[in-house]
């Protein structure tokens, strides 16, 4: 099992080292401090995965806490935690390629789900009293789910609010026009105690692009990119066995991910009839929302090709995105890291429905030469053979990112809880 695990034991001695020489001090609390994370997890899967490492990464910290997840999907409760880390799952709300949002299963109006779901997420904060809450991207939560909440908690003047922001939102006029339409720079002067930047300023300078107000600005922290090796530390026994059972040929390995899938069946058919160089297969995993019929389209075609094969889903990927050689791939923000973490040749054709946030990215990352791009009005199966015939250099892209956001973020936490010691014994 170690051969699976490069790096990963240097990447959490690293953050717990740096950590642990203060955390003495603030273990002396009456109880564990509490830490909950939301994410409202309407499309895809990458907020749940977002969210879901930054928990498993303070929970392996010498900090003596526990993490409560508040999370839109229903998995996030099924995968690898430590103790002290748990999961509520909300009703499961669903927005679609237009941006318009949805009840996912019930058959309930949107008023309706979106209350429910706001009245779960106070009731369950005002229990769960942490000490610090993490919202995942949205400042109000999805269609203003949180505003009961962030007003209980201004109120009572006991949690740290946090505002956790990924690298890219959408291109500028779109943010601005959303954001005021949103008052979301209003809620996070009230409300919000800081807000972190899940990226590298160097790579995309959040704040300038978007000229945020100088108050919204004096909060930000930028912690640098979420370092996605770190997930080779929270294997379980079964999603090693699952990667094992896949059986997987010695030959040179091509990639296609399609995120959650629900939007991914152009990118992985097309991948599907591309040609392979020699001595390459080609895996495609779908993912857990990518319409069945597809599926069953996808699995049609491998059953005629001996060098393609198609997975619906593993719980966690890692382990087949650092066994390939080539990855093609949709450009979300978790996918992006996990290519630039273990620094893989990549093609993204970047989600360009309902917002730009995927091509601006892989746009300003393409210019640095760290992937390459294929916007999706040219992607054809020529277009991927073409690219996966080039040889390339291998690429050393730790040494122009900043990757350390997994270090920084308990070090931002430490320095919370040390503070909110103080001031109790003051």
């Amino acid at each position: 099992m170690n051969n699976l695990l490069p790096h990963s034991g240097e990447i959490t001695r690293t953050s717990a080292s740096v950590v642990s020489s203060e955390v003495s001090s603030l273990s002396s609390n009456a109880r564990k401090w509490r830490i909950a994370l939301y994410s409202h997890d309407t499309m895809g899967l990458g907020h749940k995965r977002r969210n879901l490492l930054i928990a498993q990464t303070l929970g392996c910290s010498p900090l003596e806490i526990d993490v409560l997840m508040i999370s839109g999907i229903q998995d996030a409760s099924n995968v690898p935690t430590p103790p002290g880390v748990d999961c509520l799952t909300l009703p499961a709300l669903h927005k679609n390629i237009d941006g318009q949002y949805q009840a996912r299963r019930l058959d309930l109006s949107l008023q309706e789900i979106i209350t429910l779901r706001s009245q779960v997420i106070l009731t369950t904060i005002k229990a769960f009293k942490p000490d610090i809450f993490i919202v995942d991207n949205v400042p109000r939560g999805a269609v203003r789910e949180l505003d009961p909440t962030l007003n209980y908690l201004r109120s009572h003047k006991q949690t740290h609010c946090i505002l956790g922001l990924r690298d890219v939102l959408d291109e500028p006029a779109s943010v601005r026009r959303d954001w005021q339409r949103g008052a979301n720079e209003k809620a996070i002067q009230t409300y919000y105690d800081a807000v972190w930047v899940y990226g590298d300023p160097a790579i995309y300078d959040l704040g300038q692009e978007y000229r945020f107000h100088r108050k919204t600005l004096s909060k930000f922290r930028y912690t640098g990119y979420l370092d996605q090796r770190s997930r080779l530390n929270f294997m379980d026994i079964e999603s090693i066995q699952a990667f094992k059972s896949l059986n997987l040929p010695s030959a040179r390995l091509a990639l296609c991910l399609v995120g959650g899938g629900q939007d991914g069946a152009r990118l992985a058919e097309t991948f599907a009839h591309a040609e392979l160089p020699p001595e390459m297969n080609g895996i495609i995993l779908t993912g857990p929302f990518m319409p069945r019929e597809v599926r069953q389209k996808l699995q049609n075609y491998a059953a005629k090709r001996d060098n393609l094969h198609v997975l619906e889903y593993l719980a966690e990927p890692t382990l087949l995105l650092n066994r390939a050689e080539r990855v093609i791939a949709m450009g979300g923000y978790n996918t992006t890291c996990e290519l630039l973490s273990f620094q893989k040749r990549s093609l993204i054709v970047p989600r360009i429905k309902p917002r730009q946030e995927q091509l601006i990215r892989a746009e300003r990352l393409q210019s640095l030469g760290l992937i390459d791009v294929l916007h999706p009005n040219h992607l054809t199966s020529q277009a991927i053979t073409d690219w996966l015939m080039q040889e390339k250099q291998p690429l050393q892209v730790r040494k122009c990112v900043d990757l350390n956001g997994l270090t920084r973020i308990p070090q931002f936490v430490n320095e919370i809880l040390t503070s909110l010691r103080l001031c109790d014994s003051a």
